[in-house]
């Protein structure tokens, strides 16, 4: 299965790995990443697939959104992945 815009994906590689990122864009062989809280939407962090795992296609408000190009925000991104990462993510202060 391919991973596309608004899919939700697990970093496997590098100082992010293990976190949950919204794909915002594809980019060839790399994608457009963002959660709102280390990566935010203005600045998404480029990274290349095969250092992803795709976790869920989400049909969420939000990804309608992404998918639609429509302005998305910060806040709306943390509270997705915290929706579906069951809160685990990684508590910064």
């Amino acid at each position: 299965m391919d991973i596309a815009k608004s899919n939700i994906v697990k970093s496997i590689a590098g100082r992010d790995a293990g976190s949950l990122f919204f794909v915002l864009g594809t980019d060839g062989d790399f994608l457009l990443l963002a959660d709102g809280k280390r990566r935010r939407v203005e600045d998404p962090k480029r990274k290349r697939r095969k250092h992803v795992v795709l976790v869920s296609q989400s049909d969420t408000p939000l990804a309608m959104k992404i998918r639609s190009s429509d302005k998305i925000t910060n806040s709306e991104l943390r509270k997705a992945i915290a929706a579906i990462g069951g809160g685990n993510q990684d508590q910064e202060g």
